[in-house]
């Protein structure tokens, strides 16, 4: 029998019923007559692209000029985005979303599941060059590995549009996370016809067509963004906030300022200055947790150091960190010391029992960490020279002087290298560090993304190839409780320490006492401008 059909015949009426969000004002609740929200960015945005922007203040603009399948709401539970619902077959293996048909672009053409197909094929297309291709990996999308790889034409992914409204996936795997997985920009839909027209330029001020809520009317790279609201999205009339600006500013002390000032409505709050910004703003300074780990990666590739590739180095560098000293001096805003990769909020994760993290002190960690160095033929009389590099940011610079002085320690003489944001990963995708800050974001809530440290990943910066612990991140998406071999994914990388896990993130921030509607228990902190709104004073 023919597969489609079987499938068909066999698709449950699995139907996901969700109650739309948007922007809810409480009765009784006076709105301010400006409608407009001001945020910060630190870093210049590299892409308005859906299939090319690989960067979380990027997706935070994203969201916002497009939209996906799915949303989330404030809780990060899955609300209605232009699908309105979804179906699933017997075998866990065809999913069928059914689309609105009031969503629209924002030059007034219709959205159809024909620009969810073109959306999925461009990004897995090895011509687009995208370093978010393997998401389509990461989905279990039929033929994406072949198709990514070059090895089958983009026609073959598994993603058919069955009509105008009906979109088909069929992946490979039963992934029970699936649906979450949609609110990815990656996976939000592009116009096909405004991108051959324009080519690169399609995502500038004027020329960039969209779906989401907003519009974009402004983008002076490494200065701001400005977006309007968008008459002709779906729910265009429960948007009640008009406007949103991004500012650039790669100066957190100065960002803070600008914000007490009154030009900001959400900023970050520098290290060290949440305790006493809580105490003087007790309605306006916050912290939650925040599912993205802080780590250096290691250049274990074919153009990293020769010393990185000794496992003994590795394990020295990480066992020197105080943790300790970098959440609750440096940092004081709620974050938690890392010895290992996922977040420890994360949906039903638990870490896994380490020797070094559990059943030493600091103090005799570093004292291990002297007795591997000295087997790998290095001390501080013989010291190894490695260069650190960060992007720009006085909190990154503060970790990297601590962390240079902790290293120091244990005979690893460190130089700072600082960057801009573009040109520091621009230099981690070429291999052109040593070892070096990053920081990743769960794509979604559930530990499967520690998938970025495959071989097939396209963050894998620091080229550490594993062929067990590939086959231990491939076993968990067929696995009926896949936590175990997360646990045990965990524990290889603590054996081979490829990265340094150095913290895990709280959103530690300052937001205006009259903006409302913003998510305070999304540990994914996904927000939408469509839900905020401003009230009066």
């Amino acid at each position: 029998m023919n597969m489609k059909t079987l499938l068909a015949t066999s698709a449950i009426a699995l139907s996901l019923s969700f109650q739309a969000q948007a922007a809810s004002v409480p009765d009784g609740v006076t709105l301010a007559a400006e409608q407009s929200y001001t945020f910060w960015l630190l870093d210049a945005i590299k892409s308005m692209d859906p299939q090319i922007n690989t960067d979380v203040e990027g997706s935070d603009v994203l969201r916002n000029l497009f939209e996906g399948l799915y949303n989330e709401d404030s809780d990060g539970a899955l609300v209605p985005g232009v699908a309105i619902d979804h179906t699933v077959s017997d075998d866990g293996l065809t999913y069928t979303f059914n689309l609105r048909d009031t969503a629209k672009w924002s030059n007034g053409e219709a959205v159809t599941a024909n620009d969810f197909v073109y959306a999925w094929r461009r990004l897995a297309d090895p011509a687009t060059a995208s370093e978010y291709a393997w998401y389509m990996e990461l989905m279990q999308v039929e033929n994406a590995s072949a198709v990514v790889a070059g090895d089958m034409p983009t026609d073959a992914l598994g993603v058919t549009a069955i009509n105008d409204h009906t979109l088909e996936v069929k992946i490979t795997t039963p992934l029970p996370y699936f649906p979450q997985m949609m609110v990815h920009a990656s996976t939000f839909p592009v116009p096909q016809a405004v991108i051959e027209a324009n080519g690169d330029n399609w995502t500038q001020p004027g020329t960039l067509v969209g779906n989401g809520a907003y519009t974009l009317t402004e983008h002076t790279l490494g200065e701001r963004v400005v977006m309007e609201a968008n008459d002709t999205y779906w729910d265009a009339s429960n948007t009640v906030m008009k406007t949103l600006t991004a500012l650039t500013i790669n100066d957190q002390n100065q960002a803070l300022t600008r914000y007490l000032a009154g030009e900001l409505d959400r900023v970050d709050i520098p290290a060290g200055q949440y305790p006493r910004l809580a105490e003087e703003y007790p309605d306006q300074a916050t912290s939650t947790p925040y599912n993205c780990s802080y780590i250096y990666m290691l250049n274990v590739g074919e153009k990293g150091p020769e010393a990185l590739k000794d496992v003994r180095v590795r394990q020295a560098m990480a066992f020197a960190i105080d943790r300790d000293i970098i959440v609750d001096r440096i940092l004081q805003g709620g974050q938690k010391g890392a010895y290992n990769w996922t977040h420890w909020a994360v949906a039903d994760f638990e870490r896994p029992h380490s020797e070094w993290a559990d059943d030493m002190d600091q103090a005799q960690r570093i004292e291990k960490a002297k007795e591997l160095m000295a087997e790998a033929g290095y001390s501080t009389d013989n010291p190894l020279e490695l260069r650190l590099q960060y992007n720009t940011s006085d909190d990154h610079k503060k970790i990297a002087i601590a962390a240079s002085q902790m290293l120091k320690a244990i005979g690893v003489n460190i130089v700072l290298d600082n960057y801009e944001w573009k040109i520091h990963t621009d230099r981690m995708q070429s291999q052109d560090f040593d070892m070096a800050r990053y920081a990743w974001c769960g794509d979604y809530n559930e530990a499967s993304t520690l998938d970025l440290m495959t071989s097939y990943s396209g963050h894998n910066n620091g080229q550490w190839f594993n062929d067990q612990y590939d086959q231990i991140m491939a076993d968990s998406k067929t696995a009926a409780d896949p936590q175990p071999l997360y646990q045990q994914a965990e524990t290889l990388l603590t054996d081979e320490m490829p990265i340094i896990p150095i913290y895990h993130y709280a959103n530690v921030d300052m937001i205006a006492a009259d903006i409302k509607g913003l998510p305070q228990n999304n540990v994914n902190n996904t927000w939408y401008g469509k839900d905020i709104y401003r009230v009066a004073e």
